[in-house]
């Protein structure tokens, strides 16, 4: 039953994607090419800036209907490494393909433009050894847990980006995911149970309160959903859709893996004591939860706030140059602290919440169902 059920999310988001797709827009797919040689050109008279330099690239085209064709294009360095794309001979390049004419039949009916070095073969081995350690080290639970991480991204990228791109409240989407993520998640590597029952609903409810503070801080704190380029860029090709709903989402799932880890932990804290002492009150196992859930809280929110503090370095080290109290109210710098510490509060949220649920579940559950893989 539940595999039909996982089964059934996962070709509803796909069926969601495919419908929504812009048939009206025909777009050639990207090829991969190798740089055969580099030729550099006076740049000077582009007004491209000083620092300008012209690469005429002699690119041969592997894959597609143009394979073995060979294309000079152009590649300008500016200086900026924001920008440029420095290739050496016998890089590997993605090539964007954009037709000249409304038939395209040979190479001439097409432009090709250097997008950038190709780089998801470095991404697919680091992948791999992530994998093997993974199944090494967890065995079985290593397995679950890979079915669950790819049951997870699926449903980002085939049930929550549809939803959103399709006029969906993003925070309801968000919501929605996390809450079916959670579900295939900790069953899948829980079992059907009461001390998985009790973390999935712990994190569900913490999930909603998550929702509802990310909502309260970006109308408070009057914050724009425009926090870095990518929003900038989206808004170029989507202005109708909602930027603090997609910021507030992006909240929602930022905190998702650390509620469930905390979740999970209380559950699994709770029901052990139990096995060991089929004696003891709610109370007393509600007051276990608690103590647990305390040292969990410590290093849960320090996790949450490191991952923020790491992924804006950058901005971190800005602070030294600029006024701090124009830093700290800063759009960008706000929604990063305001992300962590919506989080952090959500995990202090979870705790009490999942501790006195599996207290009750665990407690009065005369009959635990075991489901192991």
């Amino acid at each position: 039953m539940k595999k039909i059920i996982v089964s059934l999310f996962l070709i509803t988001g796909l069926f969601t994607q495919v419908c929504n797709a812009d048939e009206s827009k025909v777009v050639l797919p990207s090829e991969t090419g190798i740089v055969e040689s580099i030729k550099y050109e006076d740049a000077e008279g582009l007004n491209q800036g000083e620092e300008t330099t012209k690469q005429a690239v002699t690119v041969r085209v592997l894959t597609g209907d143009f394979k073995g064709t060979e294309r000079i294009i152009d590649n300008m360095l500016t200086g900026n490494p924001a920008y440029d794309i420095n290739l050496s001979k016998g890089d590997k390049v993605v090539l964007h393909v954009e037709p000249v004419s409304d038939t395209v039949s040979t190479a001439d009916d097409v432009d090709f433009f250097i997008a950038d070095i190709k780089r998801d073969n470095q991404i697919y081995i680091f992948t791999g050894i992530f994998f093997i350690l993974l199944l090494l080290t967890g065995k079985k639970k290593g397995l679950t847990s890979i079915i669950s991480i790819i049951s997870t991204i699926t449903l980002v990228f085939f049930m929550l980006m549809p939803m959103i791109l399709s006029g969906f409240c993003p925070i309801a989407s968000a919501v929605l995911t996390g809450i079916l993520s959670t579900l295939i998640t900790i069953y899948l590597v829980g079992g059907f149970n009461s001390k998985s029952s009790s973390a999935v609903i712990g994190t569900a409810i913490s999930l909603i309160f998550a929702g509802g503070l990310s909502m309260l801080a970006i109308y408070f704190a009057h914050l724009t959903g425009f926090a870095g380029e990518e929003p900038m860029f989206l808004y170029t090709a989507r202005p109708d859709l909602s930027f603090t709903g997609i910021l507030s989402a992006s909240m929602i799932i930022g905190a998702l893996g650390a509620l469930m880890d905390t979740a999970v932990s209380i559950a699994s804290t709770v029901n052990e004591i139990y096995e060991t002492d089929k004696t003891l009150s709610i109370k007393q196992l509600f007051k276990s939860g608690m103590n647990v859930g305390r040292d969990i809280i410590g290093t849960m929110s320090n996790t949450l706030i490191l991952v923020y503090l790491g992924s804006s370095l950058p901005l971190v080290l800005l602070s030294s140059n600029i006024d701090m109290n124009k830093f700290f109210n800063l759009n960008q710098v706000a929604t990063e602290i305001l992300s962590a510490l919506t989080g952090s509060i959500a995990i202090l949220i979870c705790v009490p919440i999942t501790a006195i649920i599996a207290a009750i579940l665990i407690k009065q559950s005369k009959e635990k169902i075991e489901f192991k893989f």
